[in-house]
């Protein structure tokens, strides 16, 4: 979900602002503003990824307040709405994904969110790009997590699981999974194939903790029982006769 304000000095407006964000499924409205005021008090407060505002506003006009989050590294991504066409230039200079020239049709909001999006999977591949890579001589990894950037020793992971876009990654040693947006292809790239096995299309486990298997299910410390995909079930297997002892 990404999290975003609503702004507009007049009431109507802020409602159909308001009622369209809630239409897309992908948005996550925090706060209905009536200045950039107020909203600049919201960002204080908690980390925003978007921002659909009018421009014409007492006090602190739209294209200002933009231009002033521009010195925050990865600030939010800024749609502007306006009943002024001559603003469009402007608000392209201040980075604005999308214009909106009132009145506007959902279609056309739609449209300017779904730029929005695509900037914050952007901003979020290349974050992750740079936290999870591994360290060799600590064996860690780094992921982003409700804002903040959380250390995982890869031999405390007990097993991951893929929720969506998200996954998430249970460690022996947390009270709480720790969950990521992530994909599961992403996340194999960095543990090693000697102790991690994806044994499920949703469940990768750590092979350190397997306790039993038994039928088409993997149980591991803590009496996590797994179950075991067809798709993964021969890797498994095979992995599992090798370390059978027999006569």
């Amino acid at each position: 979900m990404i999290k975003c304000i609503a702004i507009d000095d007049e009431p109507l407006a802020l409602k159909k602002l308001v009622t369209y964000i809630k239409k897309i499924p992908f948005l996550e409205l925090v706060a209905e503003c009536r200045s950039a005021i107020q909203a600049q008090q919201v960002i204080d407060s908690q980390e925003i990824e978007a921002i659909f505002t009018d421009i014409n506003m007492p006090d602190l006009n739209g294209l200002d307040f933009a231009k002033s989050l521009q010195d925050h590294s990865m600030g939010p991504v800024m749609v502007f709405t306006t009943a002024y066409s001559e603003y469009a230039i402007e608000g392209y200079k201040a980075n604005a994904v999308g214009y909106l020239l009132k009145p506007y049709s959902f279609e056309e909001f739609e449209e300017a969110a779904q730029k929005v999006k695509d900037i914050c999977e952007i901003r979020q591949q290349a974050f992750t790009e740079v936290t999870t890579q591994p360290d060799d001589d600590e064996n860690i990894i780094f992921v982003k997590s409700d804002y903040k950037i959380v250390r995982i020793n890869i031999d405390s992971i007990s097993y991951i699981e893929a929720m969506s876009e998200y996954l998430r990654i249970t460690c022996d040693n947390r009270p709480k999974p720790v969950i990521v947006l992530l994909s599961m292809k992403r996340i194999e790239e960095h543990l090693p194939t000697s102790k991690f096995m994806r044994i499920h299309r949703s469940f990768i486990i750590n092979l350190d903790k397997i306790i039993e298997v038994k039928k088409n299910h993997v149980v591991l410390e803590g009496e996590v029982s797994l179950p075991i995909g067809d798709n993964y079930k021969d890797i498994f297997m095979n992995y599992l006769n090798k370390k059978i002892l027999t006569k």
